[in-house]
């Protein structure tokens, strides 16, 4: 394990120190305090000492602490969550594998959590392991409170020999992570969200999921190791999509754009706040079933043909809702899929979307290039699960 130390989330031994160091920030107090201003701090961390009694392992603390929040989030600011593992179901003993899920990416937190209590709910024996990029890592309590839940960190800026050590051994620890340990990973089909939708697997995480394998094991084996499961993820609303198609701007009128620190954080508070409608998670059989059809082409076509059949089975498996087939229709100028929506549909889906054109706050706002960005990222899903079912005829 000492190999690990630097990016893998906390042992059993290791959480009570933890959750002792969580209570004593200041930060974290003070975040605490807004959601009951009237209990002192010495009152408020009593009662979390005393729901911390019991817990011995990061599963514990995401089962005590994590589920009843993410729980909240779903009622409070979702129309109800769907999980279809059918494809896992038809593998026999389905629960007693470990996975490695690797998904297109819609919210910075809530992807893998709501990932989680699906898991749970659903009868498996845990949930998952995530890759968090220490970009977001930016307060001691937070990088305390993820490796609490299950986290392990993922190094961003580095120079391109740093970057390849650290892909080995997140890469190491990946493998151990699903072999020794038993747990099961969520990691996201590319580094960062796809700003427009368009969900495409970089063939570069795949291969850093190759090299953990051992030096004598190849791509194709090492990769069964991790018994990969294509995961599609679908919002019906995405509460970040005025942040991204603002984003949008910012970098086209200034390539040099980066966002700040402030910027990620606002990014994850209006995720988890903000209104998704329906959400809904669909498992393909794991790549171990199709995977040995690949082994006999070169390397570079290996890859590229994986990533390929990895994206066919996340957007063939998208849960689509009349907001998309209203967006295609809107940049296309047509009513082609109109049997998909109603009249109803179409003037709820502008309100929304006048709503959150009304949230961007920048100079030289370009309407008609934010509202074009935004419907993009709603068609973008439509137009790739048509071309994936378009393929299988």
């Amino acid at each position: 394990m000492n190999e690990f130390d630097d990016i893998r989330p906390y042992e059993a031994e290791e959480m009570a120190q933890a959750f002792d160091g969580l209570l004593a920030d200041r930060q974290f107090n003070a975040i605490m305090k807004g959601f009951a201003p009237w209990l002192p701090r010495s009152l408020r961390n009593g009662l979390l000492r005393l729901a911390f009694i019991g817990v011995k392992t990061p599963l514990d603390f995401q089962l005590r602490f994590m589920k009843p929040v993410v729980k909240y989030i779903i009622r409070k600011h979702t129309d109800g969550t769907a999980f279809d593992d059918r494809a896992l179901r038809a593998c026999g003993d389905y629960r007693a594998p470990r996975y490695t899920f690797v998904s297109n990416h819609r919210d910075i937190v809530l992807d893998s959590a709501f990932l989680d209590v699906m898991l749970v709910e659903n009868g498996y024996p845990t949930t998952v392991e995530i890759g968090i990029g220490d970009n977001l890592l930016i307060y001691p309590w937070i990088k305390r409170l993820v490796r609490m839940n299950k986290s392990f960190t993922v190094h961003r800026g580095l120079s391109p020999k740093e970057m390849l050590r650290s892909s080995q051994l997140m890469s190491r620890y990946i493998h151990y992570a699903v072999n020794t340990k038993k747990e099961n990973i969520w990691i996201a089909q590319r580094e960062g969200r796809a700003k427009d939708s368009d969900d495409r697997t970089q063939e570069s995480v795949l291969k850093m999921l190759a090299m953990g394998g051992g030096e004598q094991v190849g791509a194709l084996e090492s990769l069964k190791q991790l018994n990969i499961v294509p995961l599609a993820i679908s919002y019906e609303y995405d509460p970040c999509d005025y942040l991204k198609a603002k984003e949008f701007q910012m970098k086209r009128d200034n390539p040099a754009f980066k966002k700040s620190r402030q910027d990620d954080l606002d990014n994850m508070r209006t995720g988890i706040l903000g209104y998704k409608g329906r959400v809904a998670y669909h498992c393909a059989a794991p790549i171990n079933t199709w995977i040995d059809e690949l082994a006999a082409l070169p390397k570079n076509e290996f890859y590229h043909e994986l990533s390929r059949r990895i994206d066919s089975q996340i957007h063939r498996n998208y849960c689509l809702y009349p907001g998309n087939y209203i967006a295609m229709d809107m940049l296309s100028g047509n009513r082609d899929h109109a049997d998909h929506y109603t009249e109803k549909d179409l003037k709820a889906f502008n309100s929304y979307l006048e709503g959150q054109m009304a949230k961007i706050d920048m100079p030289n706002k370009d309407e008609a290039f934010l509202h074009e960005r935004m419907l993009t990222m709603y068609a973008n899903p439509c137009r790739n699960y048509l071309a994936a079912h378009a393929n299988d005829q």
